[in-house]
């Protein structure tokens, strides 16, 4: 499924008690409204994001594996 606000895949959240579909690159949920984004830069979006979501945006523009970028991560933020 493609987010409705940026575009990218969106990922399915199982770990609520309802399973929904997210997108970690601009934080959307489904069954939110779509807000306006325009004038977020992406070093302004990458602020807000924790580690797992930090992760996943980075693999997904390096186009490397997200479980060596959150290693990387771990072991930066130690």
């Amino acid at each position: 499924m493609k987010c409705p606000r940026c575009g990218s895949e969106m990922v399915l959240d199982s770990h609520r008690k309802i399973p929904l579909n997210m997108c970690y690159n601009c934080g959307y949920i489904e069954g939110r409204a779509v807000e306006n984004v325009k004038g977020l830069s992406n070093y302004e979006r990458m602020k807000s994001l924790n580690l797992n979501e930090m992760a996943a945006f980075l693999a997904s523009g390096l186009g490397l594996e997200e479980k060596k970028i959150a290693a990387w991560l771990d072991d930066m933020t130690e």
